[in-house]
């Protein structure tokens, strides 16, 4: 499977980038985050580090950002995505969700 990949945005300023190959996903600060002395960590389940962030599937932070129950269903629905495409879901979705953190595709 070939890797996807997307952009990690906090109020609109690039972050992170997260990348999921296979089963994994990685989440990783831009080294230009790090080096802003304004710089916060978009959870504190991911604090700030220069080291990536691994976890099979997504990262429960990432995870939590999906809708569920009944917005689910008509989501998947309208965007013909399976309701296992995490990954998917969170790049179709969350480029504008509740709260600072958005979520950019990466386009191949």
């Amino acid at each position: 499977m070939a890797s996807r990949r997307a952009w990690v945005q906090l109020d609109g300023r690039k972050v992170g980038f997260l990348e999921e190959s296979g089963e994994r996903t990685r989440f990783s600060y831009d080294p230009a985050w790090l080096a802003d002395h304004d710089a916060v960590p978009i959870s504190l389940t991911l604090p700030l580090t220069d080291q990536p962030y691994e976890s099979k599937g997504l990262h429960p932070f990432f995870e939590n950002l999906l809708p569920e129950g009944w917005l689910l269903e008509i989501s998947t629905s309208y965007l013909k995505l399976s309701k296992d495409d995490a990954y998917g879901l969170l790049c179709a979705l969350c480029r504008d969700c509740a709260g600072a953190v958005e979520i950019v595709p990466v386009e191949p």
